[in-house]
């Protein structure tokens, strides 16, 4: 069920409030061009500056939009196990098809606390978890055998893999297996994290490039000889806009990116900010390369 192109959710903000229409807008917007999954109020949906109500909000009306005609994997992560426990199991009765659960940050928590913080999670729903593994903006990076000790918990059933590093997917594999989910965090390595037994992604150029993303992902994962030729050329097309939307920090970049496309503002919640004048020029020209824009 959780494989292809799922997308990480920009929330969009009008006047610092909740713009639900545009949020609606971008969701069909999915849909009709083919992504694979929705992954509301991640980190690239700004869940640290969204309030309970809003977190939930944008989770109830992401599932009630989707219809059940693809999956809808909530972002319930926190660094607080109680506040984590308490959006998964919000995400579970609202009807959501698994959560994806961000290590917690700033605590840095020993390799036995990320297993106690999970196993508590796990113990306390029923639906699918995928492990959102993050050094890079956590600060703590779990261990393939603290994911190991996880897996054989009855409801995680994979990661998102941001560690950049390719090997870890080559060492999950042979740890947890082919039935261990995994789906890169880094839309830049997809194509290589699949060759070696991913299976998809959960990504941020999605947003504004579904169609594109979703196509790569299929004939990145096909055994067919053409299509994986074509994955190639798709990969070639998408690298600067991936590029583009590390240039700041996320989801800046790929705000100003939808703003382009008419999907919606280009507003963030402090303290991100908008991007620099510089950076427009960079996302301009890696959209129009890829023909997202004229």
């Amino acid at each position: 069920m959780f494989k292809g192109s799922n997308v990480a959710l920009i929330t969009p903000f009008r006047e610092n409030k909740l713009d639900e229409e545009s949020y609606i807008k971008l969701i069909h917007f999915q849909i009709k061009n083919g992504t694979n999954g929705l992954v509301p109020a991640g980190t690239t949906g700004e869940s640290p500056t969204l309030s309970h109500a809003e977190h939930e909000r944008i989770i109830d009306l992401c599932i009630q939009e989707a219809k059940g005609k693809i999956p809808v994997i909530a972002g319930t992560g926190s660094n607080s196990t109680a506040e984590a426990i308490s959006l998964t199991v919000h995400a579970e009765k609202a009807g959501a098809n698994a959560a994806l659960i961000v290590t917690p940050y700033y605590n840095k928590p020993t390799q036995e606390g990320l297993y106690q913080h999970y196993k508590a999670i796990n113990d306390r729903c029923g639906i699918p978890i995928i492990i959102y593994n993050i050094p890079g903006r956590s600060v703590v990076d779990m261990s393939v055998d603290t994911m190991a000790r996880l897996y054989e918990l009855k409801n995680i059933v994979g990661v998102k893999d941001a560690t950049g590093n390719l090997d870890r997917v080559d060492q999950q594999l042979k740890k947890m297996g082919k039935d261990f989910i995994q789906l890169t965090g880094n839309d830049d390595n997809a194509l290589e994290f699949n060759q070696r037994g991913g299976i998809g992604s959960i990504s941020v150029t999605a947003n504004i490039a579904p169609k594109l993303c979703s196509d790569f992902q299929k004939f990145s994962i096909s055994n067919d000889v053409n299509e994986k030729k074509e994955a190639k050329i798709l990969d070639k097309i998408l690298q600067p806009v991936h590029y583009s939307m590390f240039v700041e920090s996320n989801p800046s970049p790929v705000k100003f990116a939808a703003k382009l496309m008419n999907l919606c503002e280009d507003e963030v919640r402090l303290p991100l900010v908008k991007v620099t004048e510089n950076t427009k020029v960079i996302i301009k020209k890696a959209l129009q390369s890829a023909k997202l824009i004229k």
